[in-house]
């Protein structure tokens, strides 16, 4: 790019030679007289703004740069800069330095971030792992003692995450999702399933769908079509998805079945959390989670594969081995899915978690995020491979 491209030609009208200066605003050297502006009298349009250097005397040079209808950049070079706001100075002319942005809420899940400085795992622990025991003795308790009361323990968990999730819905979007028919379908869906099978589950599905649509008729209708969708939405992603576990608890080998997919799941977020924190370097998808790493996610599948080798070996009847790495390794990339996937709606949300109900872990949704999704695929496979039971 050559200099007349940005100034006036020679000979298009500039004022005749006198004293020569450089111009207080810029960089280069104009020819400037004291008759006048050194521009062109016919005023040819630019087809393009010219980067300014701030001169060394502070606020003057701007000035003398106005007075000499000197061109000046109007906006950022690059669609992602910031236009500069004007802002005080300092006594020596500079501008202060801006303090660093706050973190990002929602980077904070899966492995920490690449800051420097000591890693931090970015959660109690103690809590977490207190937490996490409790629930785990919960769940094997009624899982192994009476079927019936698990099942309960899932329409708990359904109804408290739509629960969770509803309320962010309505207080980050205003999404008013009717919340009642929610819960009775939810807790229907997963008794059905229990009970009646796939087809019970089909039904129960439908009808709080149709249930949505109805309850949302009592009030205005402004905004309806945005509320029932989200809310046919969360019938899908939380009880329709959890029904598959009450699925999976309707067999001979129920109980191992169920416990299979949650160890899968667990061991799954363990071996991301704990190989991402320790050498996590390269981001998995920066815009959606950027604490979780392209490393995480091959300890994830490397922890599930053994132990889906170990479980179809040792608790799943006429398992085999091989079947558990095909298990563990489709068990470890839905999780992830999962994780990811409500990762995109917290980030939408502008929430980090989606409650505070379990200490170190955030709410019920923020433990169901990788189970949800994982419990059709882990059904399926045992299906194909051992059948339904």
């Amino acid at each position: 790019m050559n200099d007349s491209s940005w100034g006036a030609p020679p000979s298009a009208g500039l004022r005749g030679p006198g004293r020569q200066g450089t111009s207080p605003g810029y960089g280069w050297e104009v020819p400037t007289s004291s008759a006048g502006p050194a521009h062109e009298v016919g005023g040819a349009a630019q087809t393009r703004p010219m980067p300014t250097v701030p001169h060394a005397g502070g606020d003057s040079g701007e000035a003398a740069d106005r007075d000499r209808g000197a061109a000046r950049l109007s906006g950022p070079l690059f669609r992602d800069e910031r236009e500069p706001q004007p802002g005080p100075r300092q006594p020596d002319g500079r501008r202060p330095t801006p303090p660093d942005p706050a973190p990002d809420p929602a980077s904070a899940d899966g492995a920490p971030g690449t800051g420097q400085g000591k890693k931090s795992a970015g959660r109690n622990l103690r809590a977490a792992i207190g937490v996490g025991i409790g629930l785990g003795v919960i769940i094997l308790a009624s899982l192994f003692i009476y079927k019936p009361v698990f099942v309960g323990v899932v329409a708990v968990a359904v109804v408290v995450g739509l629960w969770e999730l509803t309320s962010r819905l309505t207080e980050r979007k205003d999404i008013r999702v009717p919340l009642v028919p929610l819960a009775v379908g939810g807790v229907a869906m997963v008794v059905a399933g229990y009970v009646r099978g796939a087809q019970g589950a089909v039904v129960a599905v439908a009808l709080t769908a149709l249930a949505v649509l109805v309850w949302r008729m009592t009030e205005p209708p402004d905004n309806y079509l945005r509320d029932v969708t989200a809310g046919v939405f969360a019938a899908f992603y939380v009880p329709f998805l959890a029904t598959f576990v009450a699925l999976m608890l309707d067999t001979d080998d129920g109980p191992w079945r169920v416990l299979t997919f949650l160890l899968l799941t667990v061991v799954s977020d363990t071996g991301a959390y704990a190989v991402g924190w320790r050498f996590g370097k390269h981001p998995l998808a920066p815009r959606i989670s950027p604490g979780k790493t392209r490393e995480g996610l091959l300890g994830a599948v490397a922890f599930a594969m053994v132990a889906g080798a170990l479980c179809m070996q040792y608790l799943i009847d006429d398992g085999v081995w091989w079947q558990g790495l095909l298990l563990g390794l489709a068990a470890a990339v839905s999780a992830t899915l999962g994780d990811l996937g409500e990762s995109m709606i917290k980030r939408d949300l502008g929430i980090k978690d989606m409650g505070k109900l379990l200490p170190g872990h955030g709410g019920i949704m923020d433990r169901l995020d990788s189970l949800l999704p994982t419990a059709p695929v882990v059904w399926l496979l045992l299906v194909i491979f051992v059948g339904g039971g």
